[in-house]
C-alpha cells in the first residue's frame, strides 16, 4: 500500500526522534544527525511508491554508519546472505567483471544444502542476472534460485530453501554451530559458525562436548570465520582458553555512558547455566537492572593445548566472534590469524514505526577490559594471511594451513 505524504512525514518524524533518544551515540562516527534528516527529507517525502521510501529510509539512516542500523517493513525485509542462506559473500572482479563469490558456507544452512561451495560465483538471482554494488538479499521463507559458476567453469542453478525466521524482529537461518575434528597431524580444530541464543545454553553444551573429545590435543585451531556473532554464548569458548577467572570486557548502556561509571562496579556476569530453567534466575537477576554488564571468564581450569592455540578469523567475522578473537589476543592467549575482522559490534534492538515498519538501532556498545571499542575498527589479525579466489580454485586454504604451522611453534 502507498503511503501519502503525511504519513511518510510522521514516520521521519518518529524516526528521527527514536536515533536522537535511543540511539547509543549517533555522532559516535561524527554524524549530524538533524543535518542527515534534513538533507534527506525531500527525497524522503518526493518517492514513489513503498519499495522506493524504504530504500530512501535506508540510505538516510545508514549514515550513521553504526552496525545493526536498518529501516524496514516486517512483511518483506530482505535479508543478507549472511543471515538468510549462512554463507558469506565477496565482491570479486572475474575476467574484468565485477561479481558476487561466496566465501564462508556454513553447514547445516541453506546455502551448503543447496550445494554451493566457497569460490562459486553469483550469476543471476531468480531470472535477474546480479552483480555488485546490488547486494545478494533473500527473502526469509520464499525458495528462491541462484545461477551460479562453479570453480571448474561449469554454470549450474542452485534451488535454497530459506526457512521462515522464528523471530522477525531478528530473522536469521541457524546452522550447525559447532564443527570439531582432529588434524592429520593430531591438532585439534574446532569451527563455530555462530553462537546462537541469547544466553547460549545450547552453543555451550556443544562446545563442551567438543572440547571434551579434543582434550587430549596439545595444539588447537579455532576457525571463526563467516561466524556472524550471537548471544553470550561465546563465554564458553573463552572460559576454555585461560584456567582462571579473568574479566574479558563489558557491555555499555547509552544511560550508564552518560552517568558516568567505574567498571570495576559494574555487575558481573560470569557462567552459563547448564540448564535452561536456571534463566528464571538470570531474569530475576539481570532483567531489572541497568545492562551495562562485566563479563568474566568462567574459570574452567588449565587445559593441555594452552600456549598453543591459533584463531581463524576473517572480514566476516563479526560481533561475538570479534569479542572471543579480542579477549584472546589482548590477553595473550592466541595467535589470531586471517584477515581484519567486521567491526560489527553494538548490541542493537528492533523498534516500532507506524504502518509496520521498523527501525534496527544500536543501544548499547562493547569494549574490552582495556577500554578499546571494536565497532567500527575490527580485530586486526597477528598474521595476516588473505585467501583469494586463485587460492580458492586450487582447493588450498592458506589461512588453515598458516595456522596449523603456527599451533606447532
Amino acid at each position: 500500500m502507498d503511503l501519502t505524504r503525511s504519513a511518510k512525514e510522521k514516520i521521519l518524524n518518529k524516526v528521527s526522534r527514536l536515533v536522537e533518544k535511543k540511539h547509543f551515540n549517533p555522532k559516535l562516527n561524527g554524524v549530524d544527525w538533524l543535518s542527515t534528516v534534513q538533507s534527506h527529507t525531500s527525497r524522503v517525502l518526493n518517492t514513489e511508491g513503498p519499495e522506493d521510501f524504504e530504500k530512501e529510509m535506508q540510505v538516510m539512516v545508514s549514515q550513521l554508519k553504526t552496525s545493526h542500523t536498518g529501516f524496514f517493513h516486517r512483511s518483506a525485509r530482505n535479508i543478507p546472505a549472511r543471515l538468510a542462506i549462512n554463507a558469506t559473500v565477496e565482491n570479486l572482479v572475474v575476467d574484468g567483471d565485477e561479481r558476487w563469490m561466496f566465501q564462508d558456507v556454513h553447514e547445516g544452512g541453506p546455502a551448503a544444502a543447496a550445494g554451493i561451495d566457497p569460490g562459486d560465483i553469483v550469476l543471476a538471482i531468480g531470472n535477474t542476472e546480479i552483480k555488485p554494488p546490488t547486494p545478494l538479499v533473500f527473502k526469509m521463507g520464499e525458495p528462491a534460485t541462484l545461477t551460479l559458476r562453479k570453480l571448474d567453469g561449469r554454470e549450474l542453478v542452485a534451488t535454497l530453501n530459506v526457512p521462515t525466521p522464528k523471530d522477525r524482529k531478528h530473522p536469521v537461518s541457524q546452522p550447525r554451530s559447532v564443527l570439531f575434528k582432529r588434524l592429520a597431524d593430531g591438532a585439534g580444530f574446532v569451527k563455530i559458525n555462530m553462537f546462537p541464543g541469547a544466553v547460549g545454553i545450547d552453543v555451550a553444551r556443544e562446545t563442551d562436548e567438543a572440547f571434551h573429545q579434543l582434550q587430549d590435543c596439545e595444539r588447537l585451531i579455532i576457525d571463526l570465520r563467516g561466524n556472524t556473532g550471537g548471544g553470550i554464548g561465546g563465554l564458553r569458548l573463552m572460559s576454555y582458553l585461560t584456567p582462571d577467572k579473568i574479566p574479558v570486557g563489558y557491555s555499555l548502556t547509552k544511560g550508564r555512558a552518560e552517568k558516568g561509571y567505574q567498571r570495576e562496579k559494574l555487575p558481573q556476569f560470569g557462567k552459563i547455566p547448564s540448564s535452561k530453567v536456571a534463566l528464571i534466575w538470570l531474569a530475576l537477576r539481570y532483567g531489572f537492572i541497568d545492562k551495562s554488564i562485566v563479563v568474566v571468564t568462567e574459570g574452567l581450569g588449565p587445559q593441555r593445548f594452552h600456549g598453543r592455540v591459533v584463531i581463524l578469523v576473517n572480514q566476516h567475522t563479526a560481533s561475538a566472534a570479534e569479542i572471543v578473537a579480542a579477549f584472546a589476543q589482548e590477553n595473550s592467549l592466541a595467535m589470531i590469524v586471517g584477515m581484519k575482522t567486521a567491526g560489527r559490534l553494538l548490541s542493537g534492538t528492533a523498534f516500532k514505526v507506524e504502518h509496520g515498519y521498523l527501525l534496527g538501532l544500536p543501544v548499547g556498545a562493547y569494549l574490552t577490559w582495556r577500554g578499546t571499542m571494536i565497532e567500527g575498527k575490527g580485530v586486526t589479525p597477528d598474521v595476516a594471511v588473505d585467501l583469494p579466489y586463485e587460492t580458492l580454485k586450487q582447493k588450498r586454504d592458506d589461512q588453515l594451513q598458516k595456522a596449523i604451522e603456527l599451533a606447532k611453534t
